[in-house]
């Protein structure tokens, strides 16, 4: 054992510093030569430190020619006198061995006050020595934890207090050099964390095309079958920018020529597709908006230019998008969430937990200046919203707009309805309305129950068309879907919707001999899709709709509008 330690004393003074090696060696030969012990005067010895410190004259050579005859024995029987202790000490300088005091008391406080776990660095590797800066890292998580214990008001041990104390004595610079490092390191990973987002844009890119035809009589029965068959597409091009990864700047490049089978074409909007719209073949600015965060629950969004309500609201509908939900427009959610389609404003978005509240308020011509335009004397809408959780399959919401527009440019329906129930008073009379309608959303295994119910009060607010100021008038739709994520493969979706398109179910009129007349009977909405995903990034969607009565009337025939909507998404 003794041999063993000796060997371990010699390794450390080799690796450390062949100056004591030198003034070991010139003690030895002075006892082998005089034969006696060795007596060094104080003077003389601070003499040899101050010399040795830099041996760099001509006993060097001479020292170690004497080290090559020194053996382990004869070196452990020198012991180095008092006056060299201001030499650094070899244990400063040496690996912490397991055999080591301070180790063994270290060892003694980790297992009494469960410091550390292991070494410092999270590794566990035996009774293997360690450096001193690792030893030290060990000796600040126990001194941490006895300063946490004692802040706690728990006793500690008289022993490991004096134990930690004198460790701490023992490693005070690498501990100050540990603690310095830390201090260090903490400042770069606050200023990394203050600046590690960069500005980033990301493109996202959606296109549809679509072979579509509708068949039956036109609305009147002036025209047998008023469409041929389209092939036309839908380009949009998504760029995602964010300034500090909380936030969204969106910029939406769109291009279509997708012809719109309205009142124009089939003689009723009711035959309209959700993906539908034509811009003549040029590139326009479809979405602008700007979202950034108010806390960690709320979420502002600013519109600069064809925002709608959709665009931040929780529908509680799996079938509103248009580019891979149903495939007529009226089947893709409830006809008044539409009346502030295509404005500008601002919306709030806020979550607490299974709740979320939205409200906003958008307008339809806000960047023009002119007379009945502008932010607040144009059509606009001002809405609030509001969707539960109640469990992880069932979902309700409720949905609130006060809407206004002059006239020329009412339309309560969001084009999905009637022509009455778009503007019961004539397109020429100002208007206003109060609109609330409840959403659901219910899954029963595989299958997801949805639904709405939309009721609008609406009010002339001018005079025109034979209508007076404050006349009345009551819209009415609602629908349930059936929907099957996931039928024959991941990605796919069924769909059945049945329902009925904004019906004016009544209208009061001041003056009796003015032309203007409710809804007297009942269109029916039955609809069908299949979308079956080809990759992760195509997928093709057929489906057909029939609408019964088109106009709420019996005279007329069923309108019958069938499409194959193919979508890429990247």
């Amino acid at each position: 054992m003794k041999e063993r330690t000796n060997q371990t004393i010699l390794g450390s003074l080799l690796r450390v510093s062949p100056v004591l090696v030198g003034i070991a060696s010139l003690a030895w030969a002075t006892e082998a030569t005089a034969k006696e012990a060795v007596v060094v005067e104080r003077d003389k010895s601070a003499q040899v430190v101050s010399t040795t410190k830099g041996l760099t004259d001509a006993s060097a050579p001479e020292a170690s020619q004497l080290a090559q005859t020194l053996s382990v024995d004869e070196l452990s029987a020198y012991e180095l006198p008092e006056n060299l202790d201001q030499v650094t000490s070899v244990s400063q300088l040496s690996d912490v061995q397991p055999t080591d005091w301070a180790f063994q008391a270290l060892q003694s406080l980790v297992e009494r006050y469960g410091c550390i776990a292991g070494y410092p660095d999270g590794t566990y590797r035996g009774n293997s020595f360690m450096t001193r800066y690792e030893f030290a890292a060990g000796v600040n998580a126990c001194l941490d934890q006895i300063v946490a214990l004692i802040g706690g008001g728990e006793a500690i041990d008289p022993e490991d207090l004096a134990t930690i104390r004198r460790l701490q004595e023992e490693f005070a610079a690498e501990l100050a050099a540990l603690r310095g490092r830390v201090d260090g390191l903490e400042a770069r990973v606050a200023e990394l964390e203050a600046n590690q987002f960069s500005t980033t844009t990301k493109l996202k890119g959606e296109v549809i095309f679509a072979v579509s035809d509708t068949f039956g009589e036109n609305v009147g029965g002036t025209d047998d079958d008023p469409t041929q068959t389209q092939f036309a597409y839908r380009a949009r091009l998504n760029f995602d920018t964010s300034f500090t990864g909380r936030d969204l700047l969106r910029t939406r490049l769109q291009a279509r020529n997708i012809q719109e089978f309205d009142d124009g074409v089939t003689g009723t909007d009711m035959t309209r597709l959700g993906f539908d719209g034509d811009s003549g073949n040029s590139v326009d600015i479809d979405d602008l908006f700007y979202r950034f965060p108010l806390g960690d629950n709320v979420n502002v969004y600013l519109a600069a230019n064809n925002f709608e309500a959709r665009d931040f609201i929780n529908e509680v509908t799996p079938l509103v998008s248009s580019g891979s939900g149903a495939v007529s427009r009226f089947g893709r959610l409830n006809p008044i969430m539409r009346q502030s389609d295509s404005g500008e404003g601002i919306g709030v978005q806020a979550s607490f937990g299974d709740l979320q509240v939205d409200v906003g308020y958008l307008a339809n011509a806000a960047n023009n200046p002119s007379l009945k335009r502008g932010l607040f004397n144009g059509e606009y809408g001002a809405f609030a919203n509001a969707s539960y959780a109640i469990t992880d399959d069932i979902e309700v919401g409720v949905f609130y707009q006060h809407y206004y527009a002059p006239g020329g440019t009412v339309n309560l329906t969001g084009s999905t309805g009637s022509l009455s129930a778009q503007s019961p008073f004539g397109d020429l009379v100002a208007t206003s309305s109060d609109s609330v309608g409840g959403q659901f959303l219910v899954g029963l295994g595989p299958v997801d129950f949805s639904g709405w119910l939309g009721f609008t009060w609406a009010r002339a607010e001018s005079d025109g068309d034979g209508f007076e100021e404050d006349d009345q008038a009551e819209v009415i739709n609602y629908a349930v879907a059936l929907s099957i994520p996931d039928l024959g493969g991941d990605g796919n979706l069924a769909g059945i919707i049945f329902g009925v398109p904004p019906q004016a179910t009544r209208i009061e009129r001041s003056n009796p001999a003015v032309i203007g007349e409710e809804d007297d009977d009942t269109s029916f909405h039955i609809e069908a899709f299949y979308r079956y995903k080809l990759t992760d990034n195509i997928a093709i969607t057929p489906g057909f709709f029939v609408v019964t009565a088109p106009e709420h009337d019996d005279d007329n025939d069923a309108q019958w509008v069938a499409t194959i909507r193919t979508t890429f998404k990247f």
